[in-house]
């Protein structure tokens, strides 16, 4: 696990426990909202734990982990933390359907970090229609907290956007380069990865980006969007894959003896790092 995905889900888990401290639990003289007691805080979420973006479930299981320890030291305020997570696949209906019975059935207090930019937008509506608190990771635009959206807080939420920004904006960096490919989902906030790059670099963009390439979830590889990228001549690749596909993307590049300036997304597993 990397340093910065173990660092990035234990801090979502502090926040949110900080929400706890800070933000009242009562409606009234000692009543609660659904999912908060005297003793216990219940809170929900769905990871992918299978499916093609499984490796991304270790999330889960830090946050996990966290509040396990902070229950071993008395809780928040003397509450254990209860986190009930589901296994959604990535799949936008499943997460719907969990979703639901994390609402309906274990009648959590909020839905935290539930994982992924189509299946938080899949629950959306009806988190509002239930008037469910709600806390996203990662998403775009769309699913961070808006007017349309205010019960979901983004706090926690990971800006596809601010991230290829500052990935194109660090010193020494991409910025500096001739030739530059993206490699990124085909979803909203794949998208605004590229967004984000192209507003880094400014008026020099469509100079500097020379070709990007997209691929769905569940597509089998990515052999041929790298094969199009090399064949653009690019020098530096954005590798924003989600951990399987940038797995992909580096034996790929092995078999064709290409060797870019790689910057990889920071949720990736060991098997993506030298």
């Amino acid at each position: 696990m990397s340093k910065s995905l173990r660092t990035n889900a234990a801090r979502a888990a502090i926040l949110a426990a900080g929400l706890f401290v800070t933000t009242p639990l009562l409606a009234g003289d000692r009543q609660y909202r659904q999912g908060a007691s005297d003793t216990e805080i219940k809170i929900g979420q769905t990871m992918p734990y299978s499916g093609p973006l499984s490796a991304s479930s270790v999330i889960g299981k830090v946050q996990a982990a966290y509040f396990r320890m902070i229950n071993d030291h008395g809780g928040v305020n003397g509450r254990k933390i209860t986190l009930i997570s589901y296994d959604d696949a990535a799949t936008p209906s499943k997460t719907v359907e969990q979703v639901r019975r994390l609402i309906e059935s274990d009648e959590v207090l909020l839905t935290f970090q539930t994982l992924g930019n189509a299946s938080n937008i899949a629950v959306q509506k009806y988190l509002m229609t239930a008037r469910s608190l709600s806390s996203s990771w990662p998403g775009g635009r769309r699913v961070r907290g808006s007017d349309q959206f205010p019960l979901d807080d983004g706090i926690c939420s990971q800006s596809a956007h601010g991230g290829s920004r500052l990935r194109a904006l660090r010193p020494g960096s991409i910025s500096e380069c001739q030739k530059i490919g993206l490699l990124y989902q085909n979803d909203e906030s794949g998208r605004d990865y590229l967004i984000g790059l192209k507003d880094a670099l400014g008026a020099r963009a469509g100079e500097l980006i020379v070709s990007d390439a997209s691929y769905d979830v569940s597509d089998p590889t990515v052999d041929s969007q790298v094969v199009r990228l090399k064949a653009a001549g690019v020098d530096v690749l954005v590798n924003m894959a989600a951990p399987k596909f940038a797995a992909q993307v580096i034996r790929k590049m092995a078999e064709l003896d290409w060797k870019p300036f790689t910057s990889l997304a920071w949720a990736r597993p060991r098997s993506t790092r030298s």
